[in-house]
């Protein structure tokens, strides 16, 4: 996964915990603006989500961190 990505993921989840608390969820579109604009990164994020590693379409904040950060 690239670091655009990655960087990106660890701050929306960070942010989400911080307003809604540790038991928030979000999904891979989270890390997306409404529209369009960057397919390819879409793919790999929604093939990360999705393919590798099968999770359900809501994950907690938390746990998606984690796993991110466990990439480095």
């Amino acid at each position: 996964m690239r670091q655009l990505l990655r960087e990106k993921i660890i701050q929306v989840c960070t942010k989400k915990i911080a307003q809604k608390g540790e038991g928030v969820g979000v999904s891979f579109y989270a890390f997306f603006a409404n529209k369009n604009d960057d397919p390819e990164l879409l793919m790999e994020a929604a093939t990360w989500w999705i393919q590798t590693h099968r999770l359900d379409h809501f994950e907690k904040a938390v746990k998606i961190r984690e796993m991110i950060e466990a990439l480095d």
